[in-house]
């Protein structure tokens, strides 16, 4: 249940139906994710892409997590790899854990960066995963806030963050867990952030 703090809002919070929308005609929303809120766009869309990293002073450089609620949203992107390597995406971790896979090409240019990898998660948090599924395959995911800031915790934050220059905020709980994902690197088990 979200806390009183996430209950304020200059905006009203909008629907499923309304994100999907905004995120098919170039918008950013904000959704929460397993623990911070997050900022999403199509990951294939170059002015919302744009936007998005536009609006949290983000390095292109440094690239963008994709989101997905299920493999089968990411096969596109998994295109080369082995059938065991596909496999360790889904299985379970103790944390949300974010796969840097090799790019085969298929990802956006301001999705990967300036790395030769791609950064996939598969979520379990259950508003992403309806989103993910509305929207018909993954969105880009990355926190709520602008460059060297803290992550938006609470409604509060994010509109404080961002104020009316969103295009749609889709409300709900955060997924209790206190850091980021886990980033691991697919092909080594290597643990790049824990």
């Amino acid at each position: 249940m979200p806390s009183n703090t996430d209950m304020l809002s200059a905006t009203p919070l909008d629907s499923l139906n309304n994100a999907v929308t905004a995120l098919r005609h170039s918008g950013v929303i904000a959704y929460p994710t397993e623990a911070v809120w997050g900022l999403g766009c199509d990951p294939d869309n170059t002015a919302a892409l744009t936007r998005l990293l536009a609006l949290k002073q983000r390095d292109p450089a440094k690239g963008m997590i994709l989101v997905a609620a299920g493999l089968e949203q990411l096969l596109p992107w998994l295109d080369g790899l082995a059938t065991d390597q596909r496999q360790r995406l889904e299985q379970p971790c103790e944390t949300p854990t974010t796969w840097l896979v090799p790019d085969n090409g298929r990802a956006h240019r301001l999705v990967r960066g300036d790395h030769q990898q791609v950064a996939l998660r598969i979520s379990r948090h259950p508003l992403v995963a309806q989103l993910c599924q509305a929207f018909g395959g993954p969105l880009v995911s990355t926190s709520a806030n602008r460059a060297g800031e803290p992550a938006a915790m609470s409604l509060a934050q994010l509109h404080a963050s961002f104020g009316e220059s969103l295009d749609a905020v889709l409300g709900g709980a955060l997924g209790g867990y206190e850091r980021p994902s886990t980033i691991r690197d697919l092909l080594s088990g290597r643990v790049l952030r824990a």
